[in-house]
């Protein structure tokens, strides 16, 4: 499981869904909540927070400005690739945040993912958690 920190910046809700935007550093994230700020406390302005993400939701880009749907897209560089007989665990860093992906093996090979490429990851807005942080 991916888990960044970030901050709340803006709560936008109707019938009881929320469109959350977090600051995590140099990146605002987007996600998609089921709650509101009137049924779950942490879900209020500037409220730090975690963001999760599993790995197998993180897809890899070598096109570093593509126009996609994507909102939340963080420019990595390659550290290492486990390449395993069907999947591949691309192990990324994002300003000296470390970040897991996983992809099918084909797809890495296709892409001709080596290390220190510069790729950029990118995660579907409903695919982003936020826990309150601790």
């Amino acid at each position: 499981m991916n888990i960044l920190n970030g901050n709340i910046s803006q709560v936008q809700s109707h019938e009881g869904l929320s469109l959350v935007r977090v600051q995590s550093k140099d990146v605002a994230f987007s996600a998609i909540v089921l709650d509101t700020p009137e049924t779950s406390d942490y879900l209020k302005t500037g409220n730090e927070v975690r963001i999760i993400f599993k790995e197998t939701e993180v897809m890899i880009s070598k096109d570093l400005n593509p126009n996609i749907s994507i909102q939340n897209k963080l420019l990595c560089r390659i550290e290492s690739i486990e390449n395993g007989a069907i999947l591949s665990q691309i192990n990324l860093m994002h300003d000296q945040q470390a970040i897991k992906s996983i992809i099918t093996r084909n797809a890495c090979e296709q892409l001709d993912l080596k290390e220190n490429d510069t790729v950029l990851a990118l995660i579907k807005t409903n695919e982003v958690s936020l826990s309150a942080h601790d």
